[in-house]
């Protein structure tokens, strides 16, 4: 079983560096975009289907490795009063018998309506680029099934009690956050 974990976490690693990548991918066509548009006059028809096509395809390839690491943001009021034992059976069981069914059916669901753009040669109908919805379906259906793995597989771990909530919360490459506090005035102190 471990084993099995272990391969779930490695795939999410591998689609998580992919959704890293697609970012690269996003920003490049966006600088595009803007040179062609305001530089030659000449804007892309595709831009904004490609934007939220690949800014959908960062989300949901990067959730389950955002999940992997602890990073989603929680809001644990309730929870950080109860002990590590209870924290863990808690997640354990809402991801491995809530999160993780739920989120089955969703890339189910996802993955019909990928197969079926797909057979259909589905365009999207709103833009005048019109490109075929399947392939992003079918990343959608993929991101979905990625996440709800991990789902089950955080779930075991924190049943087995290889897992401590918040242990390792936002250590995705050491990103630092800085706040603003804004005073009762409206101005930043």
């Amino acid at each position: 079983m471990t084993s099995f974990l272990s391969v779930i976490d490695r795939v999410s690693n591998f689609f998580g560096g992919i959704a890293k990548l697609v970012i690269l991918c996003l920003v490049l066509s966006m600088i595009y975009e803007v040179i062609a548009r305001y530089v030659f006059d000449a804007p892309t028809l595709w831009a904004f289907d490609i934007s939220y096509m690949l800014n959908g395809t960062i989300f949901l390839l990067g959730a389950a490795f955002t999940l992997q690491a602890d990073a989603h943001v929680r809001i644990d009021f309730l929870s950080s009063r109860l002990s590590h034992k209870t924290q863990q059976f808690l997640n354990g069981f809402f991801y491995s018998f809530l999160l993780g069914p739920c989120f089955s059916i969703f890339t189910y669901i996802a993955g019909k309506k990928a197969y079926k753009a797909f057979i259909t040669n589905e365009v999207e109908n709103v833009s005048p680029w019109a490109p075929l919805v399947w392939p992003f379906y079918g990343v959608i259906a993929l991101g979905l099934g990625i996440f709800a793995l991990q789902f089950f597989c955080e779930g075991m771990k924190y049943l087995k009690r290889e897992k401590i909530p918040g242990e390792h919360a936002g250590e995705i490459d050491n990103i630092e956050i800085d706040t603003i506090e804004i005073n009762n005035t409206g101005e930043k102190s």
